[in-house]
């Protein structure tokens, strides 16, 4: 079993979907004719999507933290400083993580609000 996508509400779907696009490289892709707000769509990687719904009101949850509600990316560890640069030019927070890990990680904000750790695609998970 996999995750097939994860959904993420927003104020604005183009800045989030361009966002997205421009600093990890997820891709837009079309999205269904029946979906009846705006929203869009980015393919993560084969089989794996990020759905972007426009929430007028939307806020940040105060959970949104290391020891809370995060969300998880690997990404390869020697694009990590071309990868914080891509983020804080496009308005990310880059947050240095709380505890040490034997192996490279960092959390950013997104212009939302939500909290993504990016930890090294080639680690030895923690057991």
């Amino acid at each position: 079993m996999s995750i097939a996508h994860f959904t993420l509400a927003t104020r604005d779907v183009i800045a989030t979907r361009d966002f997205f696009a421009e600093t990890l490289g997820w891709q837009p892709i079309a999205r269904p004719d029946n979906v009846e707000v705006d929203a869009a769509w980015l393919r993560i990687t084969p089989g794996q999507e990020l759905h972007l719904l426009r929430v007028p009101d939307f806020e940040p949850s105060d959970f949104e933290r290391e020891f809370g509600r995060h969300f998880a990316v690997e990404y390869p560890v020697d694009g990590f400083p071309a990868l914080k640069e891509r983020l804080t030019e496009r308005g990310a927070e880059l947050i240095d993580p709380i505890r040490e890990t034997p192996f490279e990680r960092f959390f950013f904000r997104d212009i939302n609000g939500y909290i993504f750790e990016v930890v090294d695609a080639g680690r030895t998970p923690e057991v």
